[in-house]
């Protein structure tokens, strides 16, 4: 038997009579369950929220997107098509253009509308647009000299359109050639083919068209604005970011998904570890009760500790029995903590317990529960009760074994 946690187990929980001692560790474990358990619930919760969101914005931004530096477009260069499909981790590289243009319009004033250009047959999120068209059909094809073209439902009510509309774009280049040539602005006319529904969580209107129709619309004869990659394994973007830095040199960008993103998904995480330290604050209280219970023991059981010194035992060997008292409080607290805090949102994971009003984008608050957040719950929870029981300890250790034989 271990003598360090047989002694303090017998400090802490003693069966003869309920004392102040005994009321104020159970206050602490209860502190530390409650805040061990909220802080699990809240840090999956905001788990949640981010794998939502992410999973919209995914939904049309690619895993990796590379641009050229200092320049609106790129030519489009085989070679380097090729070099960067080498990378074994790219599965996917689609072209593409994106540009702002006018949406003129006889009946409505003219707004300016996000265009982008793809091709329909490696577009990397080609499947989820298909999904996300509720009217028509997503075709860019030509057909009866028109291109076709999607565009979000916002766009269709405002407007009126149905599939076989007919609307014209006016890029920034058309403009200023009929500006500077003093000549009529050629506009690129185009069908209405379809129209697609997302979940707005960044408010932009974009329109999709074949990559050679923007192309003609902004000007761009063997340009592209950049390519969109798809990896073999999202989480590996990061690593596969750096890979392409050093093999295309400073002359492109390369962002991952997160980049593109970035001011959201950062707001995102302040949140999500501001929240922590916020709620660390509950478990920093039920240690500061354990300063409290661990320094009563050692006022009461002076005597005893004066005892054990006299027979032998180290102040060190002292020390450590008020440590592991610490320690047992803060392991107690954060098991149930623990158990009771995975349990809650496993049961909101499953059934939606709480839910969340009709305007968002979904019903219930979404949960996802990360390994990696348990253990830093547990590890700062414990850390400040290990720390906490350290002043007693102290104080244990420096009792002498005369003055306390002597006082008592």
């Amino acid at each position: 038997m271990n003598i360090i946690r047989f002694i303090s187990r017998r400090y802490l929980f003693s069966r003869k009579h309920v004392s102040l001692i005994s009321v104020l560790t159970g206050i602490s474990i209860a502190g530390i369950t409650l805040g061990t358990a909220l802080l699990i619930i809240v840090l999956s919760v905001f788990n949640g929220f981010f794998d939502v969101i992410r999973g919209f914005l995914l939904s049309f931004d690619p895993d990796i997107r590379i641009e050229q530096k200092g320049a609106a477009a790129m030519p489009y260069d085989p070679a380097l098509v090729d070099k960067i499909l080498e990378h074994p981790e790219v599965v996917n590289l689609a072209p593409y253009i994106e540009g702002r243009a006018m949406l003129i319009s006889s009946e409505r004033e003219n707004e300016v509308v996000m265009v982008r250009g793809v091709e329909r047959g490696s577009y990397i999120r080609i499947t989820e647009l298909e999904q996300s068209v509720r009217n028509g059909i997503f075709d860019l094809s030509v057909q009866n000299n028109r291109p076709g073209i999607v565009i979000g439902d916002m766009l269709v009510n405002r407007y009126g359109l149905s599939p076989g509309d007919e609307i014209a774009l006016l890029s920034p280049s058309g403009m200023r050639r009929a500006l500077t040539q003093f000549s009529v602005p050629r506009v690129s006319r185009f069908s209405v083919r379809g129209s697609y529904t997302i979940q707005q969580i960044i408010d932009d209107e974009v329109v999709y068209a074949d990559l050679q129709a923007a192309q003609r619309l902004f000007n761009m004869r063997n340009e592209v604005t950049g390519f969109d990659l798809q990896l073999d394994d999202l989480e590996r973007a990061e690593i596969v970011k750096a890979d392409l830095n050093r093999m295309l040199g400073d002359e492109y960008s390369v962002q991952s998904w997160y980049d593109l993103q970035k001011p959201l998904y950062d707001v995102m995480y302040i949140e999500k570890w501001g929240s922590y330290f916020i709620l660390m604050i509950i478990v920093l209280v039920a240690a500061l009760n354990i300063v409290g219970s661990l320094t009563m023991i050692v006022i009461q059981k002076k005597k005893d500790i004066g005892v054990l010194l006299a027979m032998g035992m180290t102040p060190k060997t002292i020390k450590k029995i008020f440590i592991s008292q610490g320690l047992q409080i803060g392991l107690i607290g954060c098991g149930i903590g623990g158990i009771v805090g995975i349990a809650i949102s496993l049961a909101q994971k499953e059934y939606g317990l709480l839910k969340l009003t009709s305007s968002f984008i979904i019903d219930a608050y979404p949960v996802m529960i990360q390994p990696l957040d348990i253990l830093l719950v547990a590890g700062g929870s414990l850390l400040l009760c290990i720390t906490a029981s350290w002043y007693p300890a102290l104080r244990a250790s420096a009792v002498q074994p005369a003055d306390a034989v002597r006082g008592e």
